[in-house]
């Protein structure tokens, strides 16, 4: 489908945004989906095509981190494996499940999940005890609970497995973001092949956004490389607050 000029002014500056949000503590689709749908975009069309320009950005966020070392691959692949698995049992329960129940659950946790980072305010403060194996099992524990998550609702997957590998495996804040933003972008080129095989991606759009979503993305990985554990405490309570008044609209909108 073409985009028209008032959607590309629309898009690009959001996603621009996204991007930089992502890179730094994940959860920019919850800007970058709305910003493709109030453009006129068909859902599947926004889901699409925002798959093919987070893609993108995703990619520059992780290059940059593992460039400067702050990516361990080794954690990394078997925690891809475990996150594509638990997507796929997410998907499935999704299918038999009502979403309201878990709009519930997390309207109740987020709260909770942001006065935990308030009163911790240096998210290094926390040094591992884990044995390298250990850490690989917790790792990989997480990616699939999380995976599982986003399979089966998905806002802000990427801000709850940052704060995962933090709070549990004590991982340095940008270690955890760098390995994340891997998974990330292993889980969404398996979705974007998904919607490219099946002609629910606008590459005009989704290109020209992409090239946004990259500036976004490299200033956000700078950002959280130079200035480390309070930008990226800052970005995720942003999230969190993000998704707080999604989830509380969503469950607004269908008690109407």
């Amino acid at each position: 489908m073409e985009a028209e000029l008032v959607t590309f002014l629309i898009v690009c500056p959001l996603v621009f945004l996204a991007g930089l949000i992502d890179a730094i503590a994940g959860g920019g689709g919850l800007i970058s989906v709305p910003a493709y749908l109030f453009a006129g975009l068909p859902p599947h069309f926004a889901l699409g095509t925002n798959k093919l320009s987070s893609t993108i950005g995703t990619a520059v966020a992780a290059f940059r981190y593992y460039k400067n070392g702050f990516v361990d691959m080794a954690i990394c692949l078997p925690s891809i494996a475990a996150a594509l698995v638990g997507s796929a049992i997410g998907a499935h329960l999704a299918l038999y499940t009502d979403e309201e129940v878990l709009r519930k659950i997390l309207m109740a946790l987020l709260p909770l999940i942001a006065i935990y980072i308030l009163k911790n305010k240096n998210l290094n403060a926390r040094t591992s005890t884990l044995s390298r194996q250990k850490t690989f099992i917790y790792s990989a524990i997480i990616s699939f609970t999380v995976g599982l998550y986003d399979g089966f609702f998905g806002p802000g997957t990427g801000t709850f497995m940052v704060l995962g590998f933090i709070s549990i495996v004590c991982i340095n804040p940008r270690t955890a973001t760098g390995n994340t933003k891997i998974i990330n972008l292993a889980s969404n080129l398996s979705a974007l092949s998904v919607f490219l095989y099946n002609g629910y991606v606008s590459l005009a759009l989704g290109l020209t956004a992409g090239a946004f979503s990259i500036l976004g993305s490299y200033i956000g990985a700078g950002l959280a490389i130079k200035k480390g554990s309070n930008i990226i405490r800052y970005a995720i309570l942003f999230v969190l607050a993000l998704l707080f008044v999604k989830v509380g609209w969503d469950l607004v909108g269908e008690s109407i």
